[in-house]
């Protein structure tokens, strides 16, 4: 279907596409977010260049598409508890989104999607890999796919949180991550199509198996997202922002450009439980 009212430019067969003709600092209109809505949901991930936006501005484009999210590790800056700082330079021991991951997985009702906008970036590297879970799911066997959508899995936020935070020299204890069964296999709830949800960040073991049966399927599924034929990897620009919609991809960063500084923000949307219809 063609669009009216932006421009859209598909990066590779299944995951990406670029937008243009449309200014995300200005009000939008029910139309313009009707057909970010449908580009989100076609391409899983949809990037934008030349978009200097404040935090106001990006706290309204979050807003059109639901609530916002509060992260659980990571407060915002002051008056912003929404808005998660990203931010890497030379004293960083580790960056935000070094593993596959789909954001905040282990909330009861993980993040419909996630809004990010970099203001500065290093002259070179930096880039971030975005892929598919669809296509990870197609990949499968029949039997192994049959296989799977028997099983839920366990995802927790507190090995994830606690190892940053002890490399910042932060003492969370005592503190408790959100921790949450899902299904190996999700239903997304617009597209309907069937997708993987396990990530390396924070899926800890398959539920009600074996550890090696749940290590071996996990390390398996784990390689799939990281099979080139499902990604696509974008190169930042300053104020290029990108859109993802965590139901139905997951994304990578790259830490190839230490000791320059890449920095913004990210404004997260509120979704639902995972489930899957059969």
């Amino acid at each position: 279907m063609s669009y009216k009212t932006i421009h859209v430019k598909p990066l590779t067969r299944h995951i990406g596409a670029e937008i243009s003709g449309i200014d995300l600092s200005i009000p939008l209109s029910a139309e313009q977010v009707a057909e970010l809505r449908r580009a989100l949901l076609d391409h899983l991930v949809i990037f934008f260049r030349r978009q200097p936006i404040n935090l106001d501005q990006h706290l309204a484009l979050g807003r059109y598409f639901g609530t916002l999210h509060v992260h659980p590790n990571s407060p915002g800056p002051d008056g912003y508890p929404e808005v998660l700082p990203i931010h890497t330079d030379a004293n960083s021991r580790r960056i935000a989104g070094d593993r596959w991951h789909s954001d905040v997985s282990c909330d009861e009702a993980p993040p419909l999607g996630s809004i990010l906008h970099l203001h500065t970036v290093p002259p070179v590297g930096g880039d971030t890999l975005f892929s598919s879970a669809y296509a990870v799911y197609e990949s499968l066997s029949p039997g192994l796919r049959g296989y799977l959508e028997g099983l839920t899995a366990t995802h927790d936020g507190g090995p994830n949180y606690r190892e940053r935070n002890r490399l910042k020299g932060i003492d969370d204890t005592g503190k408790v991550y959100p921790k949450a069964s899902h299904p190996v296999v999700r239903t997304h709830p617009e597209s309907g199509r069937k997708g993987v949800f396990v990530n390396p960040a924070f899926t800890t073991h398959l539920d009600n198996v074996s550890k090696a049966e749940s290590d071996a399927i996990l390390n398996l599924l784990f390689d799939r997202f990281a099979v080139p034929d499902y990604q696509v990897r974008f190169t930042w620009d300053r104020d290029s922002i990108a859109f993802w919609d965590n139901r139905s991809c997951q994304h990578l960063a790259v830490w190839d450009y230490f000791p320059e500084v890449r920095s913004g923000y990210r404004v997260t949307i509120n979704g639902d439980k995972p489930y899957l219809r059969t």
